[in-house]
């Protein structure tokens, strides 16, 4: 299968690229986004600083420095602000702009965190129909990334998304 949900963290997955949940300023923070710097070194926050921010909606690419993954594209989610203010076009445009990158840069196989699913809010159901959505879509018109996998730490978050898959399988026949 392409795509898959895990329960890995993915700080410690042996990918070509992971996708952190990032802020617009790319300058750290809790959470995935946190554990992904200090697992990753002083290096990845320099490289963050040099790029001087991504518009919330965006991605951007450094290297992985110390982490197993060989690449981190920076995911900037929005926060959820009960869905009025462009939040689900924003969550859907960060999944395709991570996924371009994947591809423009010949990624084989790639791993992302829950986008927006932590401390900016998100409900775990819309987020992962987007996620996933987005991902299968992408899919089905792109060879490359030949494999995607969501790392979704939280039991629950893991639960929601494998549903969700399921659903959209199902779905799409």
């Amino acid at each position: 299968m392409r795509l898959l949900v895990s329960c890995d963290d993915l700080t410690t997955v042996a990918v070509d690229a992971i996708v952190n949940a990032a802020n617009a300023e790319l300058a750290g923070g809790g959470g995935v986004d946190g554990a992904i710097d200090r697992a990753a070194g002083p290096q990845l926050m320099a490289a963050c600083r040099e790029i001087g921010g991504c518009p919330t909606g965006g991605a951007a690419l450094t290297p992985g420095f110390e982490l197993l993954a060989k690449h981190v594209i920076h995911a900037v989610g929005p926060i959820w602000r009960g869905g009025g203010e462009g939040e689900p076009e924003l969550l859907a445009s960060c999944y395709r702009e991570s996924l371009a990158l994947a591809r423009d840069h010949g990624f084989e196989t790639v791993a992302f965190a829950a986008i927006s699913c932590g401390v900016y809010g998100y409900p775990h159901e819309q987020a992962a129909r987007i996620a996933l959505g987005e991902t299968l879509g992408f899919l089905e018109s792109s060879p490359l990334p030949a494999r995607v996998t969501f790392c979704c730490f939280d039991p629950e978050v893991r639960r929601v998304f494998s549903d969700c898959l399921e659903d959209l399988r199902r779905e799409r026949g």
